[in-house]
This record gives C-alpha cells, structure tokens and sequence, in this order.
C-alpha cells in the first residue's frame, strides 16, 4: 500500500507508516491510560473542589452494552464505539465535562453454551473474552473512563439487579395515583378496611398463603401461572420478543410452543400509557417510536360479557365470557364467539356431550367435545402466532359444545376455539360479526354459520351477506338491523353507535368503555444457569418471600452441569428442569427472615439476560457505591431533566435498531418503576437515541452454497474464482461462519488505528449501512502521510511549520473548514467533516511554502477526535506538553468562514442571460434588484412584462415573463 523498501526507509527514515502508527499509539494509549486523561469528574467531591470544571455543561455519552464473544471483533463491531468515541472527544474539546465508558453484558446462553459443550465454567470463558476484547478495543483508542467499566456477572453488579427486582416485587401500581408505590401501603388498606378483599373477608383472617395470593395479583413482579413460549429445544421459556415472526427461538432457531407454566413475570402493562405518551418526550428516531407504539398497541374500545349455558348445565350459572372489541357498535351482528385454544374457560365450559342438533362440520369428527377441544389444542400448540393469524391460510376451529347469550339480542350464538385467536391480545376471546370482519368472515364460511348484516353496505352489494363475496367493512356508515332488548341503533353512525351501546352496556353492569393493550406482561424466568438468581425463597407452603437487602446479593453456586434438560424440539409435551434445581445444597437453606430460623427453598430460576441491562446506565454514574445504588446528586447531575430534555436522561446513546422492543422498553420500564419510588429524578433513561448503521461484507458461495474464504477468492474480468472454481459474490452481514470477517487487529497491524477510525467514519453516513471496501482503506492512510509531512521532515524528524502569518487565501480554508467540521461534528456526519479536512489538507499539500504554525495547529485539532493518537503526537511535536484531549476546538471567524463573493446565475425561461458577482449575505431584495439592473438582463427581456422573480439567495435569480 505505501514505498516500504529498504531504500525508501532509508531516504525517509521518518515517514509515518504503520510501524510508527504502532509506535505512536501504543504510547499515548498507556499515557492516556497513566493520567487518567479519560476520568469524567461526578459532583460530589470532584466538582466541589475544582470551580472550572463545576462550570462545565456535562454529557453522557453511552454505547449499548456488548456481549464478550469467544470470536472476538470483526470490523463491523466498533462502528459505534468508535463513532460515540469522536464524539466525545469533541464534546470534550467543546468545553463539556464527558462521561464515556463501557462494560459488559456477560450472562446470557452463548457462554452457557459453551460451557455445556467444553465443560468450561461460563465465567471463566466470558472473563477470557472481555480480556480480549478490552484489548482490541484499547487498540483503538477508546477514550474511556475505565473506572467506571463493570461487568454485569460481577456480584457487586447483579446485587443491584437482584435489589432493583425486590424494589418491583415489593411494588404495586396505584391507578389513581398513576404511579407505582410500596406494597406495605396497599397492605395498609387492606388492612384498615379502606381496600376490601377479593372475597370481603377482613385481611386479618387471611392466611398467609391467601394474603400473598392477593398481593400477587397487584405486585409489579409476581409469580403466576400463564400461557408462556415454551421452546424444548433450549430448554426453557421465552418473552414473546425473543420469538421470530415464524415461531422459532431468536437463539438456535428451534420450535416454540405455548404451554401453561408458573413463571415470575414483570406487570409491565401497568405503564403502558405511559410507555406510550412518554416517547414523544424523547428524541428517537420516529421508526423505534413507531415500533414501540406498535408493539404496546394502544386500542379504544368496549369490554362486553357474554353470559355462557351449556346443554347438560355443567358450567356455573354465574360463568360469563369476557370480549374486548373496538366495534361494539356491531354487537348485533355477533352470530358466535370464539376463544383462543388456551383460554382458562374452555375446560369449564365444554360439556359431556355434543348438544343436540349439532351441525357436522364443527365437530371436528370427534365423538365428544372434550376429544375434539383436546385434539385441536394439541394442534394448535404447535403452530407459531404468525402462523395461526396469517389471512390466507384455512381457517380451523371446533366446537365447544357450549353456546353464549348475545346481550343485546338474547340470540344464542355457539362458542368455538380457534388457533386465529390469541391469549395475547384483549382477552384471548371473540364476538365474531362475520358480515363484518375478514378472518370472521371466512371462518363463518368455513364453518356454515349465520351472518347478519349490521352496517349498511355502501358499494350496492345489499344487505343479505349470502351473496357477499367477502366482509363489508367501513368505519363511516350507518347501522342497520340493530333493534331489540331495550336498545336501537339503527339510523346512527359507526361513532354515535358505539357511545350508545357503551352506554347500555355500562348501565346493567355487562360492559363498559375501556383501552386495551397489545403489549403483555414481560416474561421474567428462564430456565438457565448463567443468569441473576432470583432474591425469592419459598416457604413450607410455597409462599414467595423476598430476601431482605442484607443477604444480597445471591450468588450463583457451582454446579457439576450448566445444561438445563433439552427435550425434542418437536416435543410440546414436556416441561422445563433448571440446572439450580438440582444443587440440593444451594437449593434448601435455613434462614432466619425475622421470625426464627426457618427452611427454605431458593427460586432455581434465573433472570433473563435483559436483566443487567436494564439499568447499566446508571451504575456507570456510581459504579461503587455500596451503599446504594446510585447517590442522588449524581444522577440528578448526569441524568436529571434539564431545558430541552424534560425527561432527562442519557444524553447520546448508540446503538443497533434490533433492540426497539426488547432492551429499549424493558429499560424504559425499570427507570420508570424507579423514578416512582423515588430513586432517580429522571423518568426515561435515554433522551436521544441514534442507530448506527451496519458494516457489510461481500459473501462468496460455492456451487454447494457454502461460504469460502473471502480473502482467498481472486477477481478475474468481473468473475470470482476460489481454488480454481467460479463462487457468487453477494452483499451480506460479516461474520465468522460466513468467512468474511476482517478484525481490527489486522487493519491496526496494516496501517494503524488511525487510519481504521478514519475508514469508518468516512464510509457514509452514521446511520446508513455500507460495505467493507479493503482497497479504500488506503485512502485515509495517505490522508494520515499528507498530514503527518505537512508537520514533520520525513528525513530528519524536525518540525518544518514556519513562524510566517498565513496568506488570505489559506486563512479562508481554515475557517472554513473549521465551520464545517464544528457543525459535522456536532450532528454526527464524520463522513462530510473527514472530507472537509481534506480538503484543508490538500490545500496546505499544494502549498510551496511551509505550513503556517497557527493553521497547522488548527489542522490537528479539527481532526484530533477522529485520529487521536496522530495529533496528540503531532501536537507534542509542536511543543505543547500536555494533552489536547481537553484542549479548546477551534472557533470559525464568521467572516472568513464565506468566500468574499459567489456566483449568482440569473436566468430568464430557464436559460442563463447573466453571472454576478455578489456577497455570500445579500438579502433577496437586494439580489432580486442587482439582477433587473444588469444589461444584459435587460437587453434579454427586450421590454416584456414580467410575471414573477424567484430568488434563491445567493446563487440563483429565475425570472418569468
């Protein structure tokens, strides 16, 4: 890439090369690292005694947590870092007082994985990797402030996971007070008599099994037993995030099934308004604000109970079916209800026989409901929820056997189950109005049941659904056939109707106006050995009882075997079996919990990986504290609300769009929980959120569609060969097993770090996805030489900048690129600002004369974020002793900043007729003037009216005539 010869070293023995690079960095690394250059000073102590620095504005600047792969990083992997890095480094020198570091994400299944495969403790492989992927990462010269870096599998750390968990468990939401408060409050009120008990009794006379039943039903973390993503394969259960759209684990592609489990779950439903309502205090890309929005799935609707009968009687006379529906105003066009398969009521509501008269088709050729309910669920299990809602697949379903009452009609209408409904959403039942729903629609079909047209069609296709080739649907219309029991609709449109039967509803106690949620209660268990143990022990009855903060944090014990048991993955039938389950000495411990020595059982689940997550940020404020979690007057410094950031919060935060309802509304959810119990004074966690696009890499396949090694393909007249034969070159994502991956340590060995950095911010825009080009790289290692000779004699080593003032013309190139670059640098587009310095460059490259002191040193600080190591040795070299870490950024001269005069073309029917020279300020009056002044603007126009003059100031005059 660069002259290397033994003659070219010899005649230029200081020419800057990737042996000096390596040189260079390596040396201000370890002085950066010897100084503490990067420490972020809090403000209790710190800021106290230094008044400067106290006056400084702050910034927080986070990436987002990575996990320490075995492999190491490729290339793609410090897009970001390296990103926020510049941009602290120009924060820096913009006069603001910088918090930047970084930890680690360290629980999690691939190093459990590992451990099952290699019988390696899972902390003693993830330790090695953090080992060297610090390394890597020091390599490229990251200003981090290293005090603060943790790892979340330290104790010191999962401590405060494991207090925070108590903190939610020992919560409740109070809906009046729209906030979430201690539980020993609600326990008071259950106390006094002000709140009455689930079935009237006082609280007094509730065992204790039955009091933490109740207060299980209001804890913001509680144990139940629920519908829950069961994956055999890996053993465990999973948060609906965590399944791709086709039904597979996100982490080894297999089978997911539902099934009924006790598992610890989050009540994050509880904050859904304002999950919702929040994000528009937060400046976020609008694409993950409408993820969000999406994924909560805020909807207006009507809850409506349908009374149920059986043919033998065997369910309860009081047994009714609860619906939410956003089109209550079609209630009389409900004609059967359908329940998902794992609705709680199914079982209670199918009888012993088919009742008579039953048609055929719905009962699935089975000899008894129970048969043809058990058989269809089994069924239904096994299919992914994409799957069971996708609009173009047959629609299935079976009989009940049970039939509910419409409550505005009094009709009947027969109950089925059916896989296109889910637990997921409302309440996991239907009123099916099949005149006016798609899926209803073909489901009636399917099963030759009636319709009843309730909106009147508007497109002349009448109002027997009978000839109807599909459902009418229309939200702008006029109800129809809506009269009975007291209440009539007819003549009102779709929003008068919906108030009225609202209304009805409400006042006889079988309904009433409501919001619902798409978003359900977070998942909290998984069936794991590398993970948080659980601050929960059970007593003799099973009865849940937090661990108080004394015994925190609950470590993890050794085991003989980290695996879970794995099933099948085609095996539903099967039921999770935790490694800490089978530490009978871990598992049962006596404790003394206030009330004597008692034996106890440990919780031998663990808590999802997205648990140390959750609340990084903030420990990276107070990294160790011990005596809690965050001191106040620091996160109310770094991260509390402020002019322009109401929410407060981190102030930049990096990284991936993947993790816009996963990482980014569960940690939204715990900051909030904790900013009602008054542990921070920030209610969001980050303010401004930026997603970083992705390094790709070409991918080469051979015939058998098996990647190669990229770097042995060779290119021969626009083909690729490998090992003699013909290989397809597609664009894909860089990794190990596609044999792409190109690390850091190769380019740093290559050319240098710097030139690395460079690379990569100069490849397009941030956010913007964008290949991996070898050859390019080259380019900004000849920027790094240009700038390196314009400082230094490659042949003696001595500074050549001269002492002479720097001519007009160079001085404008200054500012103006220093214009430039300050306002890049500010929006993060490295990419424009690297191109700006260039071009400074290049002027000061064409020069005869010397490089003036003053622009050289200008020069080195525009690119000091990006090339740290170069221009902190360039700026020694220009006789400053210390860093210029902290060194001011340089100020643009506005009026050098503009050239003394621009072109303006004046054209008249969009051919040019003049070129005038005019000031970059000149007002649009003053331009619009200049220009019917010029000679040969008017020789051109000859006299004709003109109809209009549009001016684009300073370069453009288009006259109309």
């Amino acid at each position: 890439m660069s002259d290397t010869t033994p003659a070219a070293e010899t005649a230029a023995p200081h020419r800057y090369t990737a042996q000096l690079a390596a040189d260079i960095e390596r040396r201000w690394q370890d002085r950066w690292e010897a100084e503490g250059t990067f420490a972020a000073a809090n403000p209790s102590g710190d800021l106290d005694s230094d008044p400067e620095l106290a006056a400084k504005p702050k910034k927080f600047i986070m990436d987002m947590f990575p996990y320490p792969s075995g492999a190491g990083l490729h290339v793609g992997h410090p897009l970001g870092y390296i990103a926020t890095d510049v941009y602290a480094r120009y924060q820096r020198m913009t006069g603001h007082n910088v918090l930047h570091t970084l930890g680690f994400d360290a629980f999690g299944l691939p190093a459990e994985q590992y451990a099952v495969q290699t019988g390696t403790h899972p902390r003693v492989s993830t330790e090695a990797n953090m080992v060297t992927m610090q390394a890597q990462l020091r390599r490229l010269g990251l200003g981090h402030d290293r005090r603060r870096s943790f790892a979340t599998i330290d104790p010191d750390y999962y401590r405060w996971t494991q207090w925070i968990f108590l903190q939610i468990y020992n919560s409740w939401y109070d809906q009046a007070a729209d906030r979430a408060r201690p539980i020993a409050d609600l326990v008071a009120q259950f106390a006094d008599g002000t709140r009455t008990t689930p079935d009237g009794r006082p609280w007094a006379e509730l065992s204790a099994a039955e009091q933490a039943d109740v207060l299980g039903g209001h804890r913001l973390a509680y144990a139940a037993q629920s519908p829950v993503n069961w994956c055999p394969g890996l053993g465990t259960v999973l948060a609906n995030e965590e399944v791709t759209a086709d039904g597979r684990s996100e982490r080894g592609n297999f089978p997911v099934f539902k099934a009924n489990l006790r598992q610890w779950m989050m009540r994050i439903t509880a904050y859904a308004d304002r999950l919702l309502s929040d994000l528009d205090k937060l400046d976020w890309p609008e694409a993950i604000k409408l993820q969000q929005r999406n994924w909560i799935g805020r909807s207006e609707g009507a809850r409506v109970d349908f009374a149920v009968h059986t043919a033998d009687g065997q369910a309860a006379a009081d047994t009714a079916i609860t619906v939410f529906t956003t089109r209550q105003d079609t209630l009389f066009g409900a004609t059967y209800m359908v329940l998902a398969p794992e609705h709680e009521l199914v079982e209670a509501i199918v009888p012993a026989a088919w009742p008579e008269g039953t048609h055929p088709v719905w009962t699935g050729g089975h000899a008894t409901p129970s048969d043809a309910v058990a058989a269809y669920r089994k069924q239904a299990a096994s299919k992914s929820d994409v799957e069971r809602q996708a609009e173009a697949k047959d629609k299935t379903g079976v009989f009940t056997g049970a039939f509910a009452v419409n409550p505005v009609s009094g009709d009947p209408v027969p109950v089925f189950i059916a896989d296109y409904v889910l637990m997921g959403y409302g309440t996991g039942a239907i009123m099916a109005v099949p005149a006016h729903d798609t899926r209803d629609f073909a489901f009636a079909r399917a099963f030759e049941l009636p319709m009843r047209c309730v909106v009147r069609p508007t497109d002349g296709r009448g109002t027997d659904p009978a000839g109807w080739d599909d459902a009418f649907v229309s939200y702008d219309a006029t109800i129809v056939n809506s009269a009975g029991s007291g209440i009539s609709l007819d003549g009102l449109g779709v929003v008068e109707a919906k108030a009225e039967v609202t209304r009805w509803l409400s006042e006889r106690g079988i309904g009433a106006g409501t919001v619902n949620y798409r978003l359900r209660d977070w998942l909290f268990s998984r069936q794991r050995y590398w993970g948080e143990p659980f601050p929960i022990v059970y007593d003799e009855d099973g009865v849940p009882h937090a661990l108080p903060d004394s015994m925190l944090p609950v470590e993890l014990p050794e085991v003989d075997d980290y695996s879970p048991r794995t099933f099948d993955p085609d095996d539903a039938d099967t039921s999770p079996e935790t490694p800490l389950s089978r530490n009978a000495e871990w598992t049962t411990v006596e404790l003394d919990l206030g009330d004597g020595p008692r034996t106890y059982r440990r919780e031998t689940n663990t808590m999802p990986n997205w648990a140390g997550s959750c609340w990084y940020e903030l420990r990276y404020l107070d990294p160790h504290n011990s005596e809690r979690l965050v001191d106040p007057e620091v996160e109310s410094y770094w991260m509390g609300p402020r002019e322009g950031q109401p929410a407060g919060g981190v102030d930049l935060y990096v990284g991936g769009a993947e993790h816009a309802v996963l990482h980014l509304l569960y940690a939204r959810f715990w900051h909030k929980v904790l900013y009602d119990l008054g542990h921070v004074s920030s209610f969001e966690p980050f303010h401004k959120l930026y997603n970083q696009g992705m390094i790709q890499a070409y991918v080469y396949r051979d015939a058998r569609r098996i990647a190669v090694p990229a770097a042995e393909v060779e290119e021969q007249n626009g083909e690729y060969w490998y090992a003699g034969e013909r290989v397809s070159r597609l664009l894909g994502k860089m990794g190990k097993s596609l044999k792409n991956a190109v690390t850091p340590d190769e380019i740093c060995a290559e050319f240098g770090a710097d030139t690395l950095r460079l690379y990569e911010m100069a490849m397009g825009p941030l956010d913007v996805s964008r290949p991996w080009e070898p050859r390019a790289v080259v380019g900004q290692y000849r920027l790094l030489q240009r700038l390196w000779r314009n400082v230094v004699d490659e042949a003696t080593g001595e500074v050549t900048v001269s002492d002479a003032e720097p001519d007009e013309e160079t001085l404008r190139a200054l500012h103006k690129a220093i214009d430039g670059v300050s306002g890049d640098m500010a929006e993060l587009r490295f990419n424009t600002a690297i191109a700006k310095i260039t071009e400074l460059n290049n002027h000061l490259t064409k020069a005869a004369a010397p490089v003036p002191r003053p622009v050289a040193e200008q020069l080195v600080l525009l690119i000091a974020p990006l090339a740290p190591h170069i221009a902190e040795e360039l700026w020694s070299k220009l006789g400053h002793t210390t860093s210029l870490t902290h060194a001011d950024f340089p100020v643009a001269d506005p009026d050098l900043a503009q050239d003394p005069e621009v072109t303006c073309v004046v054209q008249i029917k969009g051919k040019v007729k003049a070129r005038l020279e005019v000031s970059p300020t000149v007002s649009e009056a003053d331009l619009e003037a200049l220009a019917l002044a010029d000679p040969a603007v008017v020789a051109a126009l000859g006299g004709a009216a003109i109809r209009k003059v549009i001016v684009r100031a300073p370069k453009l005059v288009n006259i109309v005539v």
